[in-house]
């Protein structure tokens, strides 16, 4: 019999607590249902309700018997700790809001208030501290015993009540709207309008008359349609430092919106004890400080105990990930800025950025640069705007699917929709050929997407010689950078000299110079195909384009040595990093650890050009339909355009240089080359026969009877772009044989024959 003690005992409690319901709740037990609900009115007022519930819980763990844990005996405990604080606090409350009856008053009377314990508890309180210290008190046992029963913080408590009380101030406003409304029109017959109840995350303009039917901008994600009329409202949210001119920005309806997420407080409360139950099993004391939940993963903050080393913490990892069951965690030791360890751990429900909460924020209004673009929300939950301009230029890598393409995606959308081609140009590199088709014929675009990796050296290479121009360009009118003369500009303080001319005949007019935004979306492929003119080129833009307005974004999903060359990293100091494979990978890309610990899709590490931590933040998200929607809203203003044609570049060559037309305004007689080709094109070379080393490649193939492209990159110290192409002229000339795949050419001649060429 003893064995079964804890069953029959369990199966009397389930029993009682059954009988308790229906004659408490339903009032239909009988003459047993009627005593038993005349005790407990008399012990424990209207509190009695929730008895029933505590009978059965207590009874269902009792007759668990043998599967009893240490886990669940310490829960047990604890609730029923916290059951007699809450039960104390509530029938003390009771007793002293419902008139605090006396002992001579009648049962009914006492049972309708707090009962003889709300007696007991809540009359010695009223007489010590009136009802406001009463009150109080009681309640501060009441909080106690919910942070007891639920294991949780008081924080936590606090925001899941604020949660319950929330809704209650829109309500009531409603009824006050409703109340003063007009029934036949439903317009308030007063200036009563709803505003947010909290301030610090409302997102969106201030508000505007719309039709009831309208859905609320947070509400839901709309499908982005067809291009809107400019709602003016919306668009002050998007501040410009110019005018737009003739140009209108997207309306902000063509983005659409991320559902709220609740946050489950108790079970991260819950899972913070787990991992410092888990650190206490391997000698690690800590104390456990508030966590800080974001959208991919929750950081649970630690102080540790004296004693006790971080690097003990660190080693742990994986017992870490293995008792959170994470695919893997990481460790911040310390955070920056506290004395304290963070722990980050994979969220089971992660939350989706979409690119319209970032650019519908507060950081987005207070946003005054054109090249200011929305990256995603980090850790603490603030909306993510970074200056490209004091970047000043970004690299971007991860594995496949990481989430590279989609941040470029965002980047770019986020320049679309806050920026006019009189601002900001572009130039797009895709050798991958389907990331940026989407945005071909955008009036922003100085040509259209580049896919040949040949054509993209040479599109940076004209990068550097327009570089070289607006350097010109700012000498002359005594400026140190593109800031200073477009306030100029705007300010008409420059003035050009008497008899001055610009290349149409016309009187010189000084304009204003848009920022340059240059995006490769893969690196890899360009270093394959011309590794030393793309890497010197991204290397003289790196140095010394930040002060006329030219900034890179260079993406690769190959983070090797091979790619991300010493040079580049040296020149580029801003990082985002997407997940990756290896240890290894995330050193080349951040110089440090972390990558490797990453969940991917969208989840990134950003390195600031400034700052040696990096910062974890989920990246945003745009649809493919929302992207169309802003490139037609865009090219509907520019129908004609047409970046093939008017797009030109200019190239220097040897002497006195003509004067040509370009894409970026060039005034102060600024001249150039005669605009015979795109800035895709290659560039002209003055020599007759077509490129001024042909003679000394010709020399060296024949000499050596080895016709090479990679010799003559080797010997003449020139790309392989430059290398092929001298090989053709050669081909063209007889002196080689045509190309037989990756072995080497044929040479036709011999040294006496080309002798005997040349001298004869």
């Amino acid at each position: 019999m003893a064995d079964h003690r804890a069953d029959v005992w369990g199966v009397g409690l389930i029993l009682v607590g059954l009988l308790a319901a229906a004659s408490v709740w339903l009032g239909a037990a009988g003459i047993v249902g009627e005593v038993l609900d005349d005790g407990l009115a008399l012990g424990m007022g209207l509190a009695r309700v929730i008895i029933p519930i505590g009978l059965i819980a207590i009874g269902i763990l009792l007759v668990r018997g043998g599967d009893v844990e240490d886990d669940d005996v310490e829960r047990m405990a604890r609730g029923a700790v916290g059951g007699i604080l809450l039960l104390i606090a509530t029938t003390g409350l009771l007793h002293v809001g419902r008139g605090r009856p006396g002992i001579d008053d009648p049962v009914e009377k006492i049972g309708a208030a707090g009962g003889a314990l709300g007696m007991a508890v809540g009359g010695p309180l009223h007489a010590l501290t009136a009802s406001v210290g009463s009150v109080l008190i009681l309640g501060a046992i009441g909080l106690v015993g919910a942070i007891v029963l639920t294991g949780s913080s008081a924080r936590a408590v606090g925001s899941v009540a604020y949660k319950l009380v929330r809704p209650i101030p829109d309500f009531l406003g409603r009824g006050v709207h409703a109340l003063f409304s007009d029934p036949t029109t439903g317009e308030a017959a007063i200036d009563l309008r709803e505003q947010p109840f909290d301030q610090d995350v409302a997102e969106v303009a201030p508000p505007v008359e719309e039709p009831e039917s309208e859905p609320k901008p947070k509400a839901k994600r709309r499908k982005a349609g067809v291009a809107e009329p400019v709602n003016e409202a919306e668009q002050q949210s998007l501040t410009l430092p110019a005018n737009n001119g003739k140009w209108k920005l997207p309306p902000m309806t063509l983005l659409s919106r991320s559902e709220e997420r609740s946050v489950d407080q108790l079970e991260v409360a819950e899972r913070g004890r787990l991992l410092q139950f888990t650190l206490n099993q391997f000698g690690v004391q800590t104390t456990l400080l508030e966590p800080i939940v974001g959208p991919t993963v929750t950081r649970y903050v630690l102080e540790l105990g004296e004693g006790v080393k971080v690097s003990k913490l660190e080693s742990l990892r994986k017992d870490i990930a293995y008792a959170m069951a994470s695919p893997d965690v990481r460790i911040l030791a310390p955070i920056p800025g506290r004395r304290a360890i963070g722990v980050e751990v994979h969220n089971s429900d992660r939350q989706i950025i979409a690119l319209g909460d970032i650019l519908s924020s507060k950081e987005a209004r207070h946003a005054k640069h054109p090249l200011e673009v929305a990256i995603g929300r980090d850790i603490n939950g603030r909306n993510v705007m970074v200056n490209l301009a004091t970047m000043p230029h970004v690299l971007i890598a991860g594995a496949t699917g990481a989430g590279k393409s989609s941040c470029l995606n965002s980047l770019l959308t986020s320049i679309f929709m806050r920026t006019t081609p009189e601002q900001v140009r572009m130039i797009l590199i895709d050798p991958k050929r389907v990331e940026m088709g989407q945005y071909d014929k955008v009036p922003h675009l100085l040509t259209a997407p580049v896919t040949d990796p040949r054509q993209a050296a040479n599109a940076l290479a004209w990068a550097v010689r327009e570089m070289e121009r607006r350097y010109d360009l700012l000498h002359k009118v005594g400026f140190r950078d593109i800031t200073g003369y477009n306030n100029a500009v705007d300010a008409g303080s420059i003035e050009p000299g008497l008899g001055e001319i610009d290349e149409d005949g016309e009187p010189l007019q000084y304009k204003r110079l848009p920022f340059m935004l240059i995006v490769v979306d893969e690196l890899a492929d360009l270093m394959m195909v011309a590794a030393r003119d793309v890497e010197d080129s991204i290397a003289r833009i790196a140095q010394m384009a930040r002060a006329v307005g030219i900034h890179l974004v260079i993406a690769t999903q190959r983070p090797s040595v091979n790619v991300i060359t010493g040079v580049i990293k040296a020149n580029v100091p801003a990082r985002l990093a997407f997940a990756v494979s290896s240890l290894t990978d995330s050193r080349v890309i951040l110089d440090q650890p972390g990558a490797e610990r990453l969940v991917g899709k969208g989840d990134l590490l950003m390195l600031g050009p400034s700052s040696s931590t990096a910062h974890r933040v989920q990246g945003c998200w745009v649809e493919e339909t929302e992207v169309r929607a802003i490139v037609k809203h865009w090219i509907d203003q520019a129908p004609e355009f047409t970046a093939d044609e008017t797009v030109k570049a200019a190239t220097p060559g040897e002497g006195m240089p003509e004067p040509s037309r370009s894409p970026i305004p060039a005034p102060g007689g600024v001249t150039h080359t005669p605009p015979s080709l795109g800035i895709t094109d290659a560039p002209p070379t003055p020599d007759e026969d077509g490129d001024e080393l042909l003679g000394q490649a010709m020399e060296l193939v024949v000499q050596t009877q080895l016709g090479s492209t990679s010799m003559l990159q080797r010997k003449l110290r020139v790309g392989f772009a430059r290398a092929g192409r001298i090989m053709d002229l050669l081909e063209e000339s007889g002196i080689v044989g045509p190309s037989t795949g990756s072995k080497a050419r044929d040479v036709l001649i011999s040294p006496e024959e080309l002798e005997a060429r040349r001298n004869g």
